[in-house]
């Protein structure tokens, strides 16, 4: 049976230690609430259903929940030990009821899916770079078939291209740090376990130099490289999908 221990304790970041350890598995879903109004009343009714209960498993190591910049989307981003730490918790009722309870409190929520992720790769850009992110982006690549090789291989090349680039590793301007991508923190590559996908959990110091970045004169983020062009074209791309989120509410059990 599913270990109890103490209340939900929130985060004061808000946001996941991503690269903490004993994580096996991360799932990701994103609700469709339709309006700001009702994403601060999903954000409060998640956070009342959980800290209400005790902390229902020893496998969940913590549950995020990001708001979409679009209005209307929440990000749920949570840590599991394993799948089978999931399992329990699914079947024990201890999601339906606390979903239950968000129903009641916000009608007409659309579930998007969930999809499962190991952490492959990523870190900060700068290991002493203690800025607070204030926003996260993420990245959503599909793939036409299963592949775990393919995953990786796409991953390792956006690393490659990262590391090849002179627009990024150029020295900052005169007047501070004007390069692109200068606002990005941290990028930690997620492989879909079903084969097909990956998504990169990117944060940003604000939502306004991810765009700006993205605007940048030339190829935005990314220079004119062969190492990026291999990622753009990379062969079996189906989708690829960019949204950004603020750090909404971030739980884990109680000590």
């Amino acid at each position: 049976m599913p270990v109890h221990t103490n209340a939900a304790v929130t985060q004061v970041d808000a946001r996941p230690d991503i690269a903490r350890g004993g994580v096996g598995l991360v799932k990701v879903s994103t609700w469709d609430v339709g309006t700001p109004e009702r994403q601060r009343a999903a954000i409060e009714a998640i956070g009342a259903a959980w800290r209400k209960r005790s902390w229902p498993d020893l496998g969940l190591l913590s549950y995020t929940v990001h708001v979409g910049n679009d209005g209307r989307t929440l990000l749920h981003y949570s840590q599991w030990t394993d799948e089978d730490a999931y399992q329990q918790f699914f079947s024990a009722g201890f999601r339906d009821e606390r979903n239950a309870e968000i129903d009641a409190a916000v009608p007409g929520i659309q579930r998007l899916g969930l999809h499962s992720y190991e952490l492959y790769r990523g870190g900060r850009g700068n290991p002493d770079d203690l800025r607070i992110p204030g926003c996260v982006v993420i990245v959503e690549v599909e793939f036409d078939g299963p592949d775990r090789e393919r995953q990786r291989d796409w991953v390792d090349g956006v690393f490659d291209a990262l590391a090849s680039d002179p627009k990024l590793t150029a020295a900052e301007g005169p007047d501070g740090d004007d390069r692109p991508g200068a606002a990005g923190i941290s990028g930690w590559f997620h492989l879909g376990a079903d084969g097909t996908r990956v998504l990169n959990y990117a944060e940003w110091t604000d939502a306004a130099s991810h765009v700006a970045a993205l605007a940048a004169p030339g190829d935005g983020i990314g220079s004119a490289t062969e190492a990026w062009e291999r990622v753009h074209s990379y062969p079996g791309v189906r989708e690829s999908r960019v949204n950004r989120y603020t750090p909404g509410l971030s739980l884990h059990p109680g000590a």
